[in-house]
């Protein structure tokens, strides 16, 4: 130990021991980093930490270790429940009864819907996110399907699309039809004309608001008219900060017109809910929401009102769902539901864990409710306020996720605002610039998914659900993106495959050399693979070339790998590519890193196009549709 002060470059890691500062940290990271290659000898202090700096798709650098430092000169997170909101849009933040668990129900039939409403609703849910019209219950069964539900208890957020106004005005008559006093009646209207054109292409103008929310205003103090919906762009592929910049020009926009309307920007402001796209990248979500409150903060203080704070419903995000494994759905809802709460999110959607396959059945409603009631009731992750406030780590984040977003909010707005911008092509440009990284990184695994495009099971039956109703999202603006989708379209070519011929597509794996010269990259060779519906067969432990070729006589595929160490591959990779060539083999695969080797005609490495190369097995094999 020692009594000296620490000084300001230096980290107090624990009392109990001598101070480090940070530049005895960098050398002793750059060590290690050395040792396995990662630099040269002669790179400069801080090379190491470098090469694990990670970049976000707003271009934000993420190193390995954040320091007080690193939070030097930013602006103060505030207390929970003040201006800026950073820290939650409410003093006491969730506590006692936890956020608001919001479940999504689609379903055209008004009974079924009523039914699995009444259910949730029984058993955890407190509020009903209600698809109405295409896809949703008609307008006119908006009754019928909310029989029962008590709607001064439970909120209703309705998802009408382009017919928002008659569902909304069917809604508010409720009020009056069940005697309960429109002072008393909760729920959000879910008129949002940008966030339609910003799906569909088209959409009304954004004062199609403005006679719903006289109405509210006037009669209805619990009611939200409006809602900012940015899921659209998160789920074409958008970055967090595009998503919450979006979402600010979007509010500028209602805000503009209620105001002009006559409202004042308070007033205003309290008819908005935001609703957000959260992933299962948690502190990026949690940092996100934080940002959004802060930024949204920031545009009221420019009209004068700094007491309102930004009322968030955040939803987990069905484009980073899979088909494939969907059991693998639910842990990532869970992450991201646990980030959303965390991040102070004021009601949480986790769609159950079939949501992408088709209309979800009762026991993937109950997983999805469960999770949220799990959390509140037994993590207890809505007792604390702000959990991540303070972390070096979450409030750099948190201000420069902020930045960001500003910056694509001021581009919206000097276009002419979100509208504009979405009809000149901007919005779809810088969103489509971020899908295509996010593309590239599926396609390279950099970016992994668990049961699709690694871990990939070729046993796994599949889950039958009836399809949902309407043509769904997407359907002339944005596209959705789901990063499953490339490797899930190669399984349904592969398993259409074996229901034509009764056999799954095979590779040949030449393990060369004993087994535990092979062992390791022909399991990732397996694995890669698997990940497209394709099984492998192998040579297992050679002595020599006529032994692969034996044990490839016995299994022949028109496709071989060659499984081993680079120093085998020297020895004998050229001899055994050209007998298995000569057996019958039409396209021959090295799994390792590119060498100078004529006779292959590609090669299987971590971090290659796993999907470009998936594509050309499917083709050798002639794997067609």
């Amino acid at each position: 130990m020692t009594d000296q002060p620490v000084e300001p470059d230096e980290l107090e890691l624990a009392a109990a021991f001598d101070p480090v500062r940070r530049d005895q940290w960098l050398a002793a990271v750059d060590a290690v980093v050395r040792r396995s290659g990662g630099i040269g000898p002669d790179d400069p202090l801080g090379a190491g930490v470098a090469t694990l700096t990670r970049t976000t798709p707003e271009g934000i650098e993420v190193p390995p270790l954040f320091t007080a430092a690193d939070v030097e000169g930013l602006a103060p997170s505030g207390v929970p429940g003040a201006w800026p909101f950073t820290r939650g849009g409410r003093a006491g933040g969730c506590v006692p009864h936890g956020w608001d668990v919001r479940q999504r129900h689609v379903g055209t039939d008004p009974a079924a819907v009523r039914e699995a409403v009444l259910t949730d609703l029984d058993r955890g849910v407190t509020s009903v996110w209600l698809a109405v019209g295409d896809g949703g219950v008609p307008v006119e069964a908006l009754g019928g399907a909310l029989e029962g539900v008590l709607l001064d208890l439970a909120p209703v957020a309705l998802d009408a699309g382009a017919l928002a106004v008659d569902a909304a005005t069917s809604y508010l008559d409720l009020a009056a039809a069940r005697g309960l006093a429109d002072a008393d009646l909760l729920g959000s209207l879910g008129l949002d004309p940008v966030g339609l054109r910003a799906r569909d292409g088209d959409g009304p103008p954004v004062d199609d608001v403005l006679a719903t929310a006289r109405r509210v205003v006037a009669s209805f103090p619990q009611v939200t008219a409006v809602t900012v919906d940015a899921t659209v762009v998160r789920d074409a592929g958008s970055s967090d900060a595009q998503q919450l910049g979006y979402s600010l020009s979007a509010g500028v926009a209602y805000l503009r017109a209620l105001v002009d309307d006559g409202l004042d920007p308070a007033a205003a402001a309290g008819l908005l809910e935001f609703r957000y796209a959260v992933s299962p990248q948690q502190f990026p979500t949690i940092a996100s929401l934080r940002a959004a409150r802060r930024c949204w903060a920031r545009v009221l203080e420019a009209c004068g009102s700094t007491d309102v704070p930004q009322r968030q419903h955040a939803v987990v995000s069905v484009a980073g769902y899979s088909r494939r494994d969907p059991w693998v759905n639910i842990l990532r809802g869970t992450v991201a539901g646990f980030a959303a709460g965390v991040g102070g999110a004021d009601s949480v959607t986790v769609p159950p864990f079939d949501a992408v396959l088709g209309v979800p059945e009762a026991f993937s409603r109950r997983v999805a409710r469960n999770t949220q009631v799990l959390l509140i009731e037994e993590a207890h992750v809505a007792r604390v306020i702000d959990p991540a406030g303070g972390s070096w780590y979450v409030e750099r984040l948190t201000d420069d996720l902020s930045c960001a977003a500003w910056e694509f909010f001021q581009r919206l707005e000097a276009e002419g605002g979100a509208v504009a911008a979405l009809d000149s092509g901007l919005v779809a440009e810088a969103v489509a610039e971020v899908r295509a990284r996010r593309q590239e990184a599926a396609a390279h695994r950099t970016a992994p998914l668990t049961g699709v495009s690694e871990f990939a099971d070729l046993d796994e039956e599949p889950l039958q659900r009836t399809p949902l109703p309407g043509a769904g999202p997407g359907r002339g603006g944005l596209p959705v993106f789901r990063p499953a989708a490339a490797f899930e379209d190669l399984r349904d070519r592969a398993d259409e495959s074996l229901t034509r011929t009764g056999t799954r597509p095979t590779a040949f794996l030449a393990t060369i050399g004993p087994l535990a010269t092979s062992t390791a990259r022909a399991g990732f060779t397996r694995n890669l693979l698997h990940a497209g519906g394709v099984a492998t067969v192998e040579a297992g432990a050679t002595d020599d070339v006529e032994q692969v070729v034996a044990a490839y006589a016995v299994t022949p595929s028109r496709v071989a790998v060659l499984c081993s160490s680079d120093a085998l591959y020297d020895d004998r990779a050229a001899q055994v590519a050209a007998r298995l060539r000569e057996a019958g083999a039409v396209r021959v695969l090295l799994a390792g890193r590119p060498r100078d080797l004529a006779e292959v005609d590609g090669y299987l490495f971590a971090g290659c196009d796993a999907v470009a190369a998936l594509a050309a097995v499917h083709n050798a094999l002639q794997v067609t549709r």
